[in-house]
């Protein structure tokens, strides 16, 4: 099966074009978003990191942003710096002229202040929205599409009926050669069994354990005493919506992956090996936006994200289709929502018709469609995740 996508100079396929505007450091992101709200067709990556941090948050900032500069979504950069920050603007430029797309780079502080920066920063972010803007979409073959799959605001439609239906639409792209990817794994935990016997290796199914474990360990550690009940990882608004423990949760939560094999474990913002596809694990937590940020790093074009109790936010660089299995959250937050399984609950449709419907979906959106997150500019998942939210890695 085909779609119509971008190819880069490294290979890789991208299903949007955008000019992307990253800061190498917070003080940066007025500069940026600036550059970006003057030059149509561009996107400003806004965060709060880059300065001040050391070992594995550093390294988790490094390769997050870096990642987001080489993302094939992303035709061209242009790297904002301030001048005096520990991660510095050279690394991220120098990484992203690897890759052979358009890059340039301007420091704040060489090109004597904001304003100056600014004026510059327009003037070459316009010159790369002309140099792309006539870019064709080429035929490119399914098996180089990589869907996030996430869930958010769960309630109890959620297990029932969108999770599932995820999962069926992951088994589609999984078995014509595409790839997904599921995390969040402090809300699988009780599922390791289930993941790690769809493992393809011996070796795969104990990073499978490995992983989940870690995310338990650090649980067990005593790390908040106010929160020390394995419960206390649903959120309020989850209990509101009728799901009533974690078990339950992460049964409903796993159906997001299908029932493919498990081809790897996948760490953070890290892209698996070349010809690595079928279903991954990402080793993170729940957290939305660092989460996605997460697997849109290790190379998702688009997210499959669920929702029963309802959420607006989206991704700067990539599609967000959001899904629900409660037909009055779609109906009371429409402009919101891309897709509804509610007739899954009501008993109108199966779970695999569903499915097809919604990779019918998956594909109009990677060919071009804009989701609704897309045409209400909604960008909050952007988030680079910190060691403190995730010893299990840092060890």
């Amino acid at each position: 099966m085909k779609f119509m996508g971008y190819r880069r100079a490294d290979g890789r396929i991208g299903i949007r074009n955008h000019i992307a505007i990253i800061p190498s450091v917070f003080c940066a992101n007025n500069v940026a978003e600036n550059i970006a709200r003057q030059v149509e067709g561009t996107v400003a990556l806004r965060h709060p990191v880059g300065c001040s941090q050391v070992g594995f948050d550093l390294e988790l900032t490094a390769r997050t942003l870096i990642a987001m500069g080489n993302h094939p979504n992303v035709a061209a950069v242009v790297v904002i710096g301030l001048g005096c920050e520990r991660f510095k603007p050279t690394e991220l430029y120098e990484a992203v002229k690897k890759t052979g797309k358009p890059v340039e780079m301007l420091v704040i502080q060489e090109e004597g202040g904001s304003s100056r920066t600014i004026a510059k920063g327009v003037e070459i972010a316009r010159r790369f929205v002309q140099q792309e803007t006539d870019r064709p979409r080429v035929e490119c073959d399914i098996s180089e599409l990589t869907i996030a799959v996430k869930c958010g605001g769960t309630d109890a439609t959620s297990g029932l009926a969108a999770n599932p239906v995820v999962g069926a639409m992951s088994d589609l792209l999984v078995a014509q050669g595409g790839s997904t990817i599921l995390s969040e794994l402090n809300e699988l935990i009780g599922t390791e069994d289930m993941l790690a016997g769809r493992a393809i290796t011996p070796e795969i199914s104990a990073k499978v354990y490995a992983a989940i474990y870690g995310i338990e360990d650090k649980l067990r550690s005593g790390c908040d005493e106010r929160y020390a009940g394995r419960n206390e990882l649903i959120s309020p608004g989850n209990y509101d919506g009728g799901v009533s423990n974690i078990v339950e949760k992460a049964l409903g939560g796993v159906y997001k992956g299908g029932t493919a094999p498990v081809t790897d474990v996948l760490e953070y913002a890290i892209p698996p090996v070349p010809d690595q596809k079928g279903l991954f694990l990402m080793n993170y937590e729940s957290h939305d936006g660092e989460v996605v940020t997460g697997m849109i790093g290790c190379g998702a074009q688009l997210v499959a994200f669920t929702s029963g109790r309802g959420t607006p936010a989206g991704f700067p660089l990539a599609p967000v289709i959001k899904l629900t299995g409660n037909s009055f959250m779609f109906e009371k937050m429409n402009e919101n929502f891309d897709f509804n399984t509610g007739d899954v609950i009501s008993g109108e449709a199966t779970i695999k018709e569903k499915g097809q419907q919604l990779f019918e979906m998956v594909m109009a959106v990677a060919n071009g469609r804009l989701t609704a997150a897309e045409k209400l500019s909604s960008y909050e998942l952007f988030c680079v995740a910190r060691a403190l939210g995730n010893t299990n890695n840092a060890a």
